[in-house]
């Protein structure tokens, strides 16, 4: 008889240790029931995937994938956190932006959860002159506020200042950045701006306010104009390079100039890259500092913004579920501010409703799930720790490439830096087009009957620099001309689906033609015949058996009844009397604005 331990917990003491060859073994018959005869190392390689950068994620991690030691959280190279302490002692800053705002909206976010300001001021955003009574009855010692300022930065921190002043507010007391970012501000504008302003406020900030930082390196630009997570680390290490380069020459220590920095990352969806990404973030920005020679530095400061490029403005409920995910990569990955944008943030001003859903985001993943108990909850995982180092390396590769290129302000100014970005959107506008990134509620389950959500229009972002792009650009475009169809005629465009055999053989492909469909703005129509659909085209659907047997045939029918155009939904084959196949991994934008042109819609 075998007695257990007293633990209990070394049931399979007995057994000897699986190896990774049989667990390829095992993958290899399971990938060979689906047709790819593949062996060992191949057979791991098939279930890989391949992200941008270059990275490549597997499906197995094992302690042979280990990277290089993360360190303690509060130590050089801070990848586990810029604190000992982490966010235990309270959680994140939540930190809520404001673009147009009165005094009471945001006293409303300061008494429900809102720890900081993000004040939009100048163009695009709050009037200067204005500031006062935007922050009428805020505890100004207690609130931080970050101003984004753009040109009008000058006059915009010496109104925030002369507050701190007239409100009895000491300068210790004061927290929180006046945001001078002049390449952040070119990125976005196009347009050069002086150093001086930026370098007069960091000194005034270093000597009189401990606690308030001049500068922000924003790298949401980049991310913004469809940058990769490597592309925006390397334009925020060679900002930030840029940055101590010009405050130490206006007379700052190479320490001073990197406690005047505060940086600013987008958060997506996508958890574990964004968690890697802030985690290679403090790792570089160490690296940075150590080769300054600013040995007591301290880490990166760093703000999380939820992406703005994955908004979506159809169906946009679905945005609460991605800034939930974001929130929490950021929160695991060691941000030190967080910002929530409101679910109808791509619509206009957010209301009300939309406010209190992004602040208590944050609220419950501190206060529900604490989140934030736990110093790097991911650390040591080797797909994390693995993905954090790769990342790193190709962040510090874009670093070099650009430093190459003569530093940030010269990338720019010569369109290195917009060229590079493009040329990684172009990439994933082509996986997005194929459906191979999928964009929830646009296209995949598209919702043609949702009531549209209708906010006041937003003060318009500087432009004239990086452009500005979405996840559903092109599928807003193909929806917005049915749309217009829909308010001309008082229907949208119509593809009647020929279901063909059983439910069994048809319900897959019927319904994977619906989604693809809709996400055109194309009404599908299952019911009755061709001629009482108002269809002018139609899409066959069924099983592989049961098109050999009837598709030619029924596509002629189709055509007898007016159909112009007949597709098959499923992969290309020979079958008489078919124009074309709608499968996954086709181009749905091409397919479908081709179907919209064709049926007239403009």
């Amino acid at each position: 008889m075998t007695v257990l331990p007293d633990d209990g917990l070394a049931l399979a003491a007995e057994f000897s240790d699986a190896t990774r060859e049989q667990w390829q073994h095992l993958v290899s018959g399971v990938l060979r029931k689906s047709g790819k005869e593949v062996e060992g190392a191949a057979a791991e390689d098939a279930l890989s995937t391949t992200l941008e950068d270059g990275l490549r994620v597997r499906p197995l991690y094992a302690a042979d994938n280990a990277a290089p030691e993360p360190g303690f959280p509060g130590f050089t190279p801070f990848v586990r956190g810029s604190r000992a302490e982490g966010n235990t002692q309270g959680g994140w800053d939540v930190r809520q932006r404001h673009t147009a705002a009165d005094g009471p909206t945001v006293l409303a976010d300061l008494e429900n959860g809102v720890t900081s300001l993000w004040l939009t001021v100048g163009e695009g955003g709050i009037p200067t002159a204005s500031l006062g009574s935007v922050l009428d009855g805020v505890y100004l010692d207690l609130a931080p506020v970050v101003l984004e300022a753009g040109h009008e930065l000058e006059e915009a921190a010496e109104a925030l200042l002369r507050l701190y002043a007239e409100r009895g507010v000491a300068n210790e007391a004061a927290r929180g950045n006046l945001g001078a970012d002049p390449l952040g501000l070119e990125a976005r504008t196009g347009q050069a701006s002086e150093f001086a302003p930026a370098a007069g406020l960091a000194r005034r900030c270093a000597e009189e306010y401990p606690g308030l930082r001049a500068m922000t390196v924003d790298a949401l630009p980049y991310h913004e104009a469809g940058g990769s997570a490597a592309q925006e680390l390397g334009c925020s290490l060679a900002t930030g390079v840029a940055y101590l380069r010009q405050l130490t020459e206006a007379g700052l220590s190479v320490e001073q100039a990197c406690g005047q920095l505060e940086f600013r990352y987008a958060a997506t969806a996508d958890q574990f890259l964004t968690i890697a990404k802030l985690r290679a973030a403090r790792r570089l920005w160490a690296r940075v500092a150590e080769a300054s020679g600013a040995s007591g530095a301290g880490a990166q400061i760093q703000h999380a913004v939820t992406s703005p490029v994955m908004m979506t403005r159809r169906d946009p409920w679905v945005n609460m579920l991605r800034t939930t995910v974001a929130t929490l990569a950021a929160g695991v990955g060691g941000a030190d501010s967080v910002t929530v944008l409101p679910f109808d943030h791509a619509l206009g001003l957010p209301d009300a409703f939309a406010r209190r859903i992004a602040r208590n985001t944050s609220t419950i993943l501190i206060e529900e799930s604490h989140l934030s108990r736990v110093i790097d909850p991911a650390g040591g995982s080797w797909y994390v720790e693995r993905l954090t180092d790769e990342l790193a390396e190709a962040g510090w590769e874009f670093f070099r490439t650009v430093e190459r290129a003569g530093g940030q302000a010269a990338a720019l100014r010569s369109g290195m830096i917009r060229d590079r970005l493009a040329e990684t959107w172009s990439a994933r506008s082509t996986k997005l087009a194929k459906r191979r990134e999928p964009i929830t509620g646009v296209s995949e389950f598209p919702h043609l009957t949702e009531n549209p959500v209708v906010r006041e229009p937003a003060p318009e972002p500087p432009s004239g620099g990086l452009p500005r792009v979405r996840r559903d650009d092109a599928y807003e475009a193909l929806r917005a001309r049915s749309d217009a169809h829909l308010a001309a005629t008082g229907t949208r465009p119509r593809i009647f689906l020929s279901t063909i055999g059983p439910a069994a053989a048809h319900t897959a492909r019927s319904t994977f033609a619906a989604n693809f469909f809709q996400a055109g703005g194309i009404e599908p129509v299952t019911e009755g015949t061709f001629e009482e659909s108002g269809a002018s085209e139609a899409c066959l659907c069924s099983s592989d058996a049961l098109y050999e047997e009837q598709a030619a045939a029924r596509a002629q029918e189709l055509r007898a009844s007016g159909a112009g155009h007949v597709f098959l939904a499923g992969r290309p084959a020979e079958h008489a009397g078919v124009d074309a196949f709608v499968f996954a991994g086709c181009d749905a934008v091409a397919v479908l604005s081709a179907t919209l042109d064709r049926m007239g819609v403009s």
